[in-house]
């Protein structure tokens, strides 16, 4: 059975993955990093420094601020991990790509299968509608998500530019200048409310015809069944770094 370490166990996500372990037959978490202990059934270590077992993969579902501490740990002890915190900086999404240099790195902006398959359709729509169309990409999340626009919606438009040589450039804010709308942009626009788990729209905007690719995620149980099954792929891979795109063409 693959033993896997969870950082963040405490939070929220970290309960779904462990709910999502406990019943699977193929992988079992063996210890946390939090520093947090909420009473799990496996050990919790406040930090990478007091981590004292060894495990064939890393879930990480915690924070952006443990990233260098988390690529040390992975790097050093050349375990795989899977990466499915949110809001890295483009420098920090750099340290990422050099540790997939050395270990497996599974990294994505979003774990969901849907999502993913959602991903893919943008950019096949892309590639046949063209330029002729204008797109918008909507998302929604809950009152106490921090960062927007989210990295989904980011995944999404940066599927969409490939198909434009990533010419395209990204409108995130209309409302502080008065112009036209210009064709090589993609307008990116951020709802936060209640307890919305996720949702995501790829508007094509044509001359008398509009086609809508929509994503709505109604727990965040689906995050963890991605995140379970990227770990599963990815603990036999050698070093490289690895997406959603991997797994479902496994």
């Amino acid at each position: 059975m693959l033993k896997a370490i969870l950082v963040g166990a405490s939070g929220k996500m970290g309960g779904f993955i462990t709910d999502c372990a406990a019943n699977d037959t193929e992988i079992e978490i063996i210890a946390g990093v939090d520093k947090v202990n909420i009473g799990q059934k496996y050990p919790i270590f406040s930090d990478f420094e007091s981590l004292n077992v060894k495990a064939d993969v890393i879930i990480d579902f915690s924070n952006v601020a443990l990233l260098d501490s988390l690529l040390d740990y992975a790097v050093k002890n050349s375990t795989p991990v899977v990466i499915a915190t949110t809001g890295y900086s483009a420098q920090q999404i750099e340290k990422i790509n050099a540790a997939a240099k050395v270990i497996p790195v599974f990294f994505t902006f979003n774990m969901s299968i849907g999502v993913n398959l959602l991903c893919s359709l943008a950019k096949k729509a892309a590639s046949v509608l063209g330029s002729d169309f204008d797109v918008e990409i909507i998302e929604k999340h809950h009152n106490l998500k921090i960062d927007a626009p989210s990295g989904t919606a980011l995944m999404l438009a940066n599927a969409v530019n490939s198909q434009f040589n990533d010419n395209y450039n990204y409108e995130y804010d209309r409302h502080s200048k008065r112009a036209k709308r210009s064709k090589n942009e993609i307008g990116i626009h951020s709802v936060r409310g209640g307890t919305i788990v996720g949702e995501h729209d790829v508007i094509f905007a044509g001359r008398d015809e509009v086609i809508t690719l929509s994503h709505s995620a109604t727990s965040k149980e689906v995050f963890a069944v991605g995140a379970i099954r990227a770990a599963k792929f990815i603990a036999s891979k050698n070093a490289g770094l690895y997406d959603m795109n991997d797994v479902m063409s496994f």
